[in-house]
């Protein structure tokens, strides 16, 4: 495998992932970092984010929104997903790998791994 060339734009896109809990979009990360590199593109994030999310250092989350979103956060877990406003926050808790092994009794291949929604209302909302 070929070495994979710094890049200041790559390493911006990959600590601001990192630092917010958000999951923000590709035009959330663009907007975002404009601000500190005006010369940066769209194409440059689009691109940056699908080889981060190639190499395993991002997860892209689709089906959300119609928008994919992006997450830092590589660790296993799960999301809830507010039906009001649309945050998206981390859920982390000791998964049942027994999933894994009941969906597969009920498909043609070998399940590897899963990944879980839960949808509701946030408290924030709940509030209003």
């Amino acid at each position: 495998m070929a070495t994979l060339n710094y890049s200041k734009q790559r390493q911006a896109i990959l600590d601001l992932l990192q630092s917010r809990k958000d999951h923000p979009s590709a035009e959330v990360i663009y907007q975002t970092l404009r601000k500190s590199m005006p010369n940066l593109s769209a194409g440059t994030v689009y691109r940056n984010l699908k080889l981060l999310t190639e190499l395993g250092q991002i997860k892209k989350l689709t089906g959300l929104d119609g928008v994919d979103h992006f997450d830092g956060t590589t660790s296993p877990h799960s999301h809830f997903i507010c039906q009001c406003c649309g945050k998206v926050d981390d859920v982390f808790f000791e998964a049942d790998e027994s999933l894994n092994e009941k969906a597969a009794s009920h498909c043609n291949g070998k399940i590897q791994s899963h990944h879980v929604y839960f949808y509701g209302t946030c408290n924030e909302c709940l509030k209003k």
